[in-house]
């Protein structure tokens, strides 16, 4: 039996840092973005509940795959345990995104 894989996936969205954790991340197919498929979400039996994880669910619900402009990718971790998807305040600081690759040149058409 093969290993699960859970991934840590940190963006920035409209000046917001989103914390997500999916099964899947691989380069996607579509040029400058990265593919994030099987969002995973807590148990909908806890306890408590997160207002901020209830967001994160409601904004993906439905959603088999994503994809994510380079530029706005903060981090990617594979992690051994699922943690609690979160919205926090981007601060900026010495937090860096990904470097552009170069694109295509624009040379003269045809």
């Amino acid at each position: 039996m093969a290993a699960s894989h859970i991934f840590k996936v940190m963006f920035v969205h409209q000046g917001k840092v989103y914390e997500v954790y999916a099964r899947k991340v691989t380069q996607g197919s579509l040029f400058g973005f990265l593919e994030v498929e099987g969002l995973t979400f807590g148990e909908r039996g806890m306890l408590v509940v997160d207002p901020t994880e209830e967001r994160i669910k409601a904004e993906f619900e439905g959603v088999r795959r994503t994809y994510l402009p380079l530029h706005s990718v903060l981090r990617i971790d594979e992690v051994q345990k699922q943690g609690i998807a979160k919205i926090s305040a981007y601060e900026g600081g010495n937090i860096t995104p990904f470097p552009l690759p170069p694109g295509p040149e624009s040379g003269s058409r045809k």
